[in-house]
Protein backbone atom coordinates (compact mmCIF):
# COMPACT_ATOMS: atom_id res chain seq x y z
CA UNK A 1 0.00 0.00 0.00
CA UNK A 2 1.07 3.54 -0.70
CA UNK A 3 2.49 6.28 1.33
CA UNK A 4 2.24 9.81 0.89
CA UNK A 5 4.39 12.86 2.02
CA UNK A 6 2.42 16.79 1.85
CA UNK A 7 4.64 19.67 1.06
CA UNK A 8 3.91 23.74 0.89
CA UNK A 9 4.15 25.44 -2.21
CA UNK A 10 2.87 27.99 -4.23
CA UNK A 11 2.43 31.62 -3.66
CA UNK A 12 2.69 33.48 0.03
CA UNK A 13 2.25 36.57 1.52
CA UNK A 14 6.55 36.68 1.37
CA UNK A 15 6.78 36.07 -2.54
CA UNK A 16 5.17 37.48 -4.26
CA UNK A 17 3.15 39.36 -1.40
CA UNK A 18 -0.15 37.68 -2.19
CA UNK A 19 -1.68 34.09 -1.15
CA UNK A 20 -3.81 32.33 -4.19
CA UNK A 21 -7.16 32.58 -3.55
CA UNK A 22 -9.84 30.08 -2.62
CA UNK A 23 -13.31 30.73 -4.09
CA UNK A 24 -17.13 30.32 -2.57
CA UNK A 25 -17.28 26.76 -3.39
CA UNK A 26 -13.94 25.25 -2.82
CA UNK A 27 -12.68 25.82 -6.12
CA UNK A 28 -8.92 27.66 -6.03
CA UNK A 29 -6.67 29.42 -8.51
CA UNK A 30 -3.48 28.21 -7.77
CA UNK A 31 0.05 30.54 -8.01
CA UNK A 32 3.53 29.86 -7.83
CA UNK A 33 6.35 31.70 -6.49
CA UNK A 34 8.50 34.21 -8.35
CA UNK A 35 11.87 32.75 -9.63
CA UNK A 36 14.52 34.52 -7.79
CA UNK A 37 17.96 31.93 -9.39
CA UNK A 38 19.35 32.83 -12.50
CA UNK A 39 18.10 30.92 -14.94
CA UNK A 40 19.64 29.29 -18.30
CA UNK A 41 16.80 29.06 -20.10
CA UNK A 42 13.92 31.41 -20.58
CA UNK A 43 11.10 30.99 -18.42
CA UNK A 44 7.30 32.46 -18.17
CA UNK A 45 6.30 35.38 -16.28
CA UNK A 46 2.61 36.08 -14.72
CA UNK A 47 1.51 37.70 -17.25
CA UNK A 48 1.97 35.01 -19.71
CA UNK A 49 -0.17 32.58 -16.72
CA UNK A 50 -3.16 34.94 -17.37
CA UNK A 51 -4.14 34.59 -13.67
CA UNK A 52 -7.29 35.86 -11.95
CA UNK A 53 -5.23 37.11 -8.80
CA UNK A 54 -4.53 40.51 -8.09
CA UNK A 55 -1.01 40.68 -8.15
CA UNK A 56 1.63 43.26 -6.54
CA UNK A 57 2.12 46.17 -8.67
CA UNK A 58 5.06 45.80 -11.11
CA UNK A 59 4.60 41.33 -10.52
CA UNK A 60 3.18 40.68 -14.16
CA UNK A 61 6.67 40.55 -15.91
CA UNK A 62 8.40 38.67 -13.22
CA UNK A 63 9.53 35.35 -14.10
CA UNK A 64 7.63 32.37 -12.00
CA UNK A 65 9.33 29.42 -10.59
CA UNK A 66 6.70 27.21 -12.45
CA UNK A 67 7.05 24.16 -9.70
CA UNK A 68 5.53 22.17 -9.05
CA UNK A 69 5.12 21.36 -12.72
CA UNK A 70 1.25 20.57 -13.48
CA UNK A 71 0.49 19.03 -17.18
CA UNK A 72 -2.56 20.61 -17.53
CA UNK A 73 -1.51 24.16 -16.17
CA UNK A 74 -0.27 27.30 -18.33
CA UNK A 75 3.31 26.69 -19.86
CA UNK A 76 3.87 23.41 -18.79
CA UNK A 77 4.21 20.11 -20.05
CA UNK A 78 4.63 17.38 -17.55
CA UNK A 79 4.26 16.15 -13.72
CA UNK A 80 7.37 17.07 -12.36
CA UNK A 81 8.78 18.74 -8.73
CA UNK A 82 12.29 19.59 -7.58
CA UNK A 83 13.19 21.07 -4.09
CA UNK A 84 17.08 22.15 -3.48
CA UNK A 85 15.89 21.72 0.50
CA UNK A 86 16.83 18.93 2.65
CA UNK A 87 13.76 19.40 4.99
CA UNK A 88 11.88 18.79 2.10
CA UNK A 89 13.78 16.18 -0.06
CA UNK A 90 14.91 13.85 3.19
CA UNK A 91 10.85 12.74 3.09
CA UNK A 92 10.69 12.92 -0.66
CA UNK A 93 13.65 10.79 -1.12
CA UNK A 94 12.33 8.11 0.96
CA UNK A 95 9.48 7.45 -1.03
CA UNK A 96 9.12 4.75 -3.97
CA UNK A 97 7.42 4.40 -7.42
CA UNK A 98 3.52 4.66 -6.68
CA UNK A 99 3.76 6.28 -3.04
CA UNK A 100 2.21 9.89 -3.60
CA UNK A 101 2.93 13.25 -2.96
CA UNK A 102 0.49 16.16 -2.05
CA UNK A 103 0.65 19.47 -2.68
CA UNK A 104 -0.54 21.98 -0.13
CA UNK A 105 -1.23 25.69 0.01
CA UNK A 106 -2.25 28.53 1.77
CA UNK A 107 -4.80 30.57 0.14
CA UNK A 108 -6.73 33.47 0.76
CA UNK A 109 -10.61 33.44 1.14
CA UNK A 110 -12.28 35.49 -1.56
CA UNK A 111 -15.85 36.05 -0.86
CA UNK A 112 -18.29 34.63 1.77
CA UNK A 113 -17.86 30.80 1.88
CA UNK A 114 -20.15 28.49 0.66
CA UNK A 115 -18.70 25.36 2.21
CA UNK A 116 -18.71 25.01 5.83
CA UNK A 117 -14.85 23.96 5.61
CA UNK A 118 -13.39 27.22 4.25
CA UNK A 119 -11.44 28.77 6.95
CA UNK A 120 -12.29 32.65 7.23
CA UNK A 121 -9.52 35.12 5.70
CA UNK A 122 -6.74 32.35 4.85
CA UNK A 123 -5.92 28.71 5.49
CA UNK A 124 -3.62 25.37 4.35
CA UNK A 125 -5.57 23.60 1.69
CA UNK A 126 -4.22 20.58 -0.11
CA UNK A 127 -4.05 21.37 -4.18
CA UNK A 128 -2.91 18.67 -6.17
CA UNK A 129 -0.96 15.05 -6.26
CA UNK A 130 1.35 13.31 -8.29
CA UNK A 131 1.48 9.40 -7.93
CA UNK A 132 5.23 9.00 -8.77
CA UNK A 133 5.96 7.49 -11.59
CA UNK A 134 9.34 6.40 -10.62
CA UNK A 135 11.77 6.40 -7.14
CA UNK A 136 12.44 9.60 -6.54
CA UNK A 137 15.75 10.94 -7.77
CA UNK A 138 18.71 12.50 -6.07
CA UNK A 139 19.86 15.45 -6.98
CA UNK A 140 23.67 13.90 -7.12
CA UNK A 141 21.92 11.00 -9.38
CA UNK A 142 20.20 13.52 -12.22
CA UNK A 143 23.49 13.76 -14.62
CA UNK A 144 24.20 10.06 -14.43
CA UNK A 145 20.29 9.25 -15.83
CA UNK A 146 20.02 8.57 -19.52
CA UNK A 147 19.40 11.14 -22.16
CA UNK A 148 15.64 10.10 -22.01
CA UNK A 149 15.22 10.00 -17.84
CA UNK A 150 16.49 13.63 -18.61
CA UNK A 151 14.29 14.56 -20.71
CA UNK A 152 11.01 14.09 -18.72
CA UNK A 153 12.62 17.21 -16.50
CA UNK A 154 13.55 19.17 -19.19
CA UNK A 155 10.44 21.80 -18.27
CA UNK A 156 11.33 21.69 -14.37
CA UNK A 157 12.44 24.70 -12.93
CA UNK A 158 15.67 23.37 -11.92
CA UNK A 159 16.32 22.25 -14.30
CA UNK A 160 15.87 25.24 -16.29
CA UNK A 161 18.90 27.03 -13.79
CA UNK A 162 21.64 28.37 -14.71
CA UNK A 163 23.19 25.78 -12.57
CA UNK A 164 20.96 22.93 -11.49
CA UNK A 165 20.19 22.92 -7.66
CA UNK A 166 17.64 20.04 -6.91
CA UNK A 167 18.61 17.48 -3.97
CA UNK A 168 15.47 15.62 -5.68
CA UNK A 169 13.07 15.38 -8.52
CA UNK A 170 9.81 13.61 -8.85
CA UNK A 171 7.54 12.68 -11.84
CA UNK A 172 4.29 12.10 -11.40
CA UNK A 173 2.06 9.42 -13.45
CA UNK A 174 0.10 11.12 -15.70
CA UNK A 175 -3.21 9.04 -14.72
CA UNK A 176 -2.75 9.81 -10.93
CA UNK A 177 -1.33 13.15 -10.78
CA UNK A 178 -3.09 16.83 -11.21
CA UNK A 179 -3.99 19.46 -9.97
CA UNK A 180 -7.40 19.40 -8.31
CA UNK A 181 -10.66 20.99 -9.32
CA UNK A 182 -11.93 21.28 -5.15
CA UNK A 183 -9.08 22.09 -2.63
CA UNK A 184 -9.50 20.12 0.63
CA UNK A 185 -9.05 21.24 3.97
CA UNK A 186 -6.00 20.66 6.69
CA UNK A 187 -6.77 23.96 8.12
CA UNK A 188 -9.84 23.86 10.67
CA UNK A 189 -13.09 26.07 9.12
CA UNK A 190 -12.67 28.54 12.68
CA UNK A 191 -9.27 29.65 11.40
CA UNK A 192 -6.13 29.28 9.44
CA UNK A 193 -3.35 28.84 11.86
CA UNK A 194 -5.31 25.57 13.60
CA UNK A 195 -4.78 22.36 11.93
CA UNK A 196 -7.45 20.10 11.46
CA UNK A 197 -7.43 16.15 11.97
CA UNK A 198 -5.89 15.50 8.75
CA UNK A 199 -2.64 17.37 10.16
CA UNK A 200 -3.10 16.41 13.97
CA UNK A 201 -4.42 12.65 13.36
CA UNK A 202 -3.31 11.05 9.73
CA UNK A 203 -0.18 13.08 9.65
CA UNK A 204 3.08 13.01 11.59
CA UNK A 205 3.23 16.48 12.16
CA UNK A 206 1.71 17.72 15.41
CA UNK A 207 -0.21 20.72 14.06
CA UNK A 208 1.61 23.18 16.29
CA UNK A 209 3.29 25.90 15.52
CA UNK A 210 3.84 26.94 12.05
CA UNK A 211 2.36 23.70 10.84
CA UNK A 212 1.74 25.07 7.59
CA UNK A 213 4.81 25.35 6.41
CA UNK A 214 6.07 21.84 7.24
CA UNK A 215 6.28 18.15 5.26
CA UNK A 216 3.96 15.79 6.61
CA UNK A 217 4.37 12.13 6.66
CA UNK A 218 1.11 9.72 6.28
CA UNK A 219 1.48 5.65 6.81
CA UNK A 220 0.16 3.49 4.67
CA UNK A 221 -3.76 3.45 6.32
CA UNK A 222 -3.59 7.50 6.72
CA UNK A 223 -2.59 7.48 3.17
CA UNK A 224 -5.64 5.21 2.00
CA UNK A 225 -7.81 7.81 4.48
CA UNK A 226 -6.87 10.68 2.77
CA UNK A 227 -6.92 9.95 -0.47
CA UNK A 228 -10.70 8.96 0.23
CA UNK A 229 -11.37 12.49 1.56
CA UNK A 230 -9.33 13.67 -1.72
CA UNK A 231 -12.08 11.41 -3.60
CA UNK A 232 -14.68 12.98 -1.87
CA UNK A 233 -13.86 16.55 -2.41
CA UNK A 234 -14.33 16.21 -6.30
CA UNK A 235 -17.09 14.74 -6.59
Amino acid sequence: MPRAVAINVGANTNAPGVRGPIYPDGRFEFVPIPEEAPTGEPVPTYADLSLDTDLPDGTADAPVHLDPEFAEYPECERYTYGDPHGVKARPLLDLEAGDYVLFYATLTTRGTPEREWISPDWGAYLVGQFRLARDPVAGDEYADLSAGERGRFRNNAHVKREEFDAAVLLAGDEAASGLYETAVPLSSPERGATANRVVTDLSSDSGKGPWWRRPMRFDESATAELLDLVADAGE
